[in-house]
């Protein structure tokens, strides 16, 4: 069904002139706290299915590679506290959020699969996905991006929140790309599936915004234009014809060279977001993405004139968002942006340090890191075993044979209330480590004396390239940071991202100081 969306439905408030909203942070409590009823047009999501791995990457290879895609999943979804809380509160329903077949499905499925990753997982999607049916306008859309390993399981929980409350399942999309690594082991993959569900059986689908191109025999054509499925348009060159879309896309994966490519290990080509966005959305509708990870979605809805709320529970996702925004659209896109979850104060960043969970926690480290070096440094992932190293930047210097090598600044960060000596040592311990010129510890509460006579019996530093020196080790505080806005001085290189402003690729970038981050420090002192 085609219809367009009723005039009479409000349109999103946000909290300042902004037009866009970015929230840092797990994406439902951002949905329980900041998104109202009814006031988004269009979804989509593209959740973590397995850590550090693309849908399309999941069965593509073998053996010992399959073996350990498969244990990342296991490490990602884990049957703990979260998992508990999350699947007591679908049986409890005590504030009626889920509907009577959701409970049962979850239960049934406890009963099934057991208490394990899987389970978790579902109960992640369950209890998140109803929050966006509840954000959705009566004439909204959702769009979940799935591999073949949970759809499944993902299709009964979507009919049980979407049908069950009115909507409809609209369609399964294919999206099929260009080949993989091959086997002849098995069925080679090459697509994943989408969910189109829609809130009501009213919805909005521009079904010419996105018609397909077609080069057909004649025979063919007579079969189209006898099923009303062949549209001929005319203009001054001549006549092309197009043919009504269909739910299989051909949408070929992010090359190694493509412009658009960022690095990011999930990130998906904007022609598959663009089509969505085209179909079921209008200019001016608001396009959530509670999973917006680089922010392929949010700058395909800006582009195409819509308004949009990103969620992502990683510091680096949102400091790559607004590097990707600011560079493809330009300074002013950021005052069009809020801002939420994010310190901007010291308190701030006290409360990012002690959140509850372990993951939430490490956040701390990420935006320490990367908000002092203005996004230019690299967060270690590493779970275990780092040695106290949880970021490093890069930069180049003159060797003896006048040749330019890369060598390492490490950082490590500390959020605890006592500090000592120790953790100075710690850190001088690493910075024998090849390629380490230089270290940086950043503490939320102040350093000791002793600390302080600990670095300064370092040394200096000096660059050979640029005829700079340098502490050698240096005590950086989260005071600092906002009160004397303190930050990375020294000419690093940047390390991951690649700059797309305006679609043009610049590979000689060298540093990557970000405007936004200028822009909010002065904010914070003024």
């Amino acid at each position: 069904m085609i219809k367009k969306k009723k005039k009479s439905i409000k349109k999103i408030k946000v909290k300042s002139k902004a037009l866009n909203n970015l929230y840092h942070g797990d994406n439902l409590d951002n949905l329980r706290q900041f998104i109202k009823d009814e006031s988004v047009d269009l979804c989509y999501i593209d959740p973590p299915f397995n850590s550090n791995r693309t849908y399309n990457q999941l069965y593509l290879n073998q053996g010992k590679e399959d073996k350990a895609q498969a244990q990342a999943f296991v490490d990602t979804w884990e049957w703990d506290n979260a998992a508990i809380k999350g699947y007591e509160e679908i049986i409890a329903n005590e504030k009626n959020r889920f509907t009577t077949k959701t409970i049962l499905l979850i239960e049934g499925l406890a009963k099934v699969l057991g208490k394990d990753s899987m389970l978790s997982y579902l109960v992640h999607i369950t209890i998140r996905v109803t929050e966006i049916h509840r954000v959705l306008k009566p004439t909204g859309s959702f769009y979940l991006h799935c591999d073949p390993t949970a759809s499944h399981y993902l299709k009964l929980i979507l009919d049980a929140i979407f049908i069950e409350n009115g909507g409809e399942f609209i369609t399964e999309i294919i999206w099929t790309y260009s080949w993989g690594v091959r086997t002849d082991k098995r069925w080679n993959r090459k697509h994943d599936v989408i969910f189109c569900y829609s809130k009501s059986k009213e919805y909005t689908f521009n079904a010419y915004e996105v018609l397909e191109p077609r080069t057909l025999s004649e025979s063919s054509k007579n079969r189209l234009r006898y099923a009303g499925a062949l549209i001929e348009t005319r203009n001054k060159t001549g006549s092309t014809e197009f043919a009504l879309p269909s739910d299989v896309w051909y949408i070929p994966t992010i090359n190694g060279m493509a412009k658009e490519r960022l690095g990011y290990p999930t990130q998906k080509p904007e022609k598959l977001l663009e089509q969505i966005i085209k179909a079921s959305s209008n200019k001016g509708d608001v396009v959530l993405d509670a999973y917006c990870g680089c922010g392929t979605t949010v700058a395909v809805a800006e582009r195409l004139g819509r308004k949009w709320i990103g969620i992502d529970i990683t510091y680096q996702s949102i400091s790559l968002i607004l590097w990707r925004m600011e560079r493809t659209f330009g300074k002013t896109i950021l005052e069009n942006i809020e801002l939420t979850g994010v310190p901007r104060d010291w308190e701030g960043a006290r409360a990012l340090a002690e959140k509850k969970e372990d993951k939430l926690r490490k956040e701390f480290e990420k935006w320490a890191v990367l908000f002092y070096t203005n996004n230019r440094g690299r967060i270690n992932e590493k779970k275990g075993g780092d040695g106290g190293i949880d970021g490093i930047a890069l930069i180049q210097e003159r060797n003896e044979k006048s040749e330019i090598e890369n060598k390492k600044i490490i950082f490590s960060v500390k959020s605890d209330k006592v500090l000592t000596p120790a953790y100075i040592n710690q850190l001088k311990g690493k910075m024998h480590d090849e390629g380490v010129v230089m270290g940086i510890f950043i503490c939320l509460y102040d350093p000791t004396a002793g600390m302080l006579r600990e670095a300064k019996e370092m040394g200096t530093y000096k660059n050979n390239l640029f005829g700079m020196e340098y502490p050698k080790l240096q005590i950086v505080t989260v005071r600092e940071i906002f009160e004397q806005a303190k930050r990375l001085t020294i000419p690093v290189l940047e390390m991951v991202k690649k700059a797309i402003y305006k679609g043009k690729e610049d590979d000689n970038q060298t540093s990557m100081v970000s405007d936004f981050e200028e822009k909010y420090l002065t904010t914070i002192k003024n």
